[in-house]
């Protein structure tokens, strides 16, 4: 992937909400939402480039009833206290709207091949009764300061609502340690196109700040990506130690025919440069429910800086 055509393309096909990994064995672990959003797929490489022709894993089959029996959504793959754990969403058969974030741990230590074991929903700190009680989806872990915080998107008032992103401390794996703080909503043009959504939060640090990265508007053309940024030594859990950026960060590029570019990751290649991976579609025009189309597919940038240290998105 050397000549600038070339570098745009897919890393890996019909993989959308793509999340890569790159574990302390040297490998890349990759998973996303599969098109028929029934299972958990899990796929590892020595490059990033060996990914698509890289054997698939079943790990995690659908339910056929109640809750995990529909729409498994945007798993993560994530190595916490020397274990593995896979975050998703999913909903239920008979309400397939009812989205609530669910976790895995794996029995031994290759995800590919040992049992996976599920844990059931995320549950929230005692006596919060706000979190996960509506559609929530698209949660993700991270640390910093030596402490550990779960991001996730979650509308409150059903499915047509605004979906926020919220962050609180996690206590372990499975529980949250403090109650939901609201990081955004969806308060600019761009980030209510069709549907009011913030969604698809990922981590970035830089030169003293962090950076959480998320996605805004309906699935098609109109998806893009925006940016949190606060002070690495602030709390992250009061509002004013954030600032959201006015326009997106990345978004369509009609000339090179990259459309509804989000739901990104983060992760270094082979020498330690940071790289954004994020799905998009090759064409502007759908049939049907966005939704339901197969071809977001899994690619990814290289991660630049401007003179402040922000980030900057740049397709090739």
């Amino acid at each position: 992937m050397t000549a600038n055509s070339d570098r745009n393309k897919p890393i890996v096909l019909q993989r959308a909400d793509p999340f890569i990994y790159k574990h302390s064995d040297g490998y890349y672990y990759f998973t996303g939402s599969v098109p028929t959003y029934d299972r958990i797929e899990l796929r590892k490489a020595k490059t990033i480039e060996e990914l698509q022709e890289a054997k698939t894993f079943d790990v995690w089959h659908k339910h056929d009833s109640g809750p995990m029996s529909q729409h498994i959504w945007a798993p993560e793959i994530h190595y916490l206290d020397g274990k593995w754990y896979i975050y998703f969403a999913a909903s239920e058969v008979d309400n397939i709207w009812k989205l609530r974030p669910y976790v895995l741990v794996c029995s031994g230590n290759d995800p590919l091949n040992d049992q996976w074991k599920e844990l059931g929903k995320m549950q929230a700190v005692d006596g919060d009764n706000k979190s996960f009680i509506d559609f929530s989806l698209d949660g993700t872990v991270f640390d910093h300061k030596g402490k550990r915080y779960f991001c996730w998107a979650e509308k409150t008032g059903g499915q047509f609502a605004a979906s926020n992103l919220y962050l609180a401390e996690m206590q372990s794996p499975i529980k949250l340690k403090t109650p939901q703080f609201m990081l955004t909503t969806p308060d600019y043009d761009w980030e209510r196109v069709d549907f009011w959504v913030n969604e698809g939060p990922a981590v970035i640090k830089n030169q003293g700040k962090i950076y959480i990265t998320f996605s805004a508007s309906a699935t098609g053309a109109c998806y893009c990506m925006g940016l949190m940024e606060a002070n690495e030594d602030a709390d992250l859990l009061d509002r004013n130690s954030w600032k959201k950026s006015r326009y997106p960060v990345l978004k369509s590029d009609y000339e090179k025919n990259i459309y509804g570019p989000g739901h990104n990751s983060f992760t270094v290649n082979q020498d330690g440069t940071p790289l954004c991976v994020y799905h998009a579609r090759d064409y502007e025009k759908i049939v049907g429910d966005p939704l339901y189309d197969p071809n977001r597919h899994a690619r990814i940038m290289e991660v630049k800086f401007d003179d402040t240290g922000k980030p900057l998105f740049e397709f090739y």
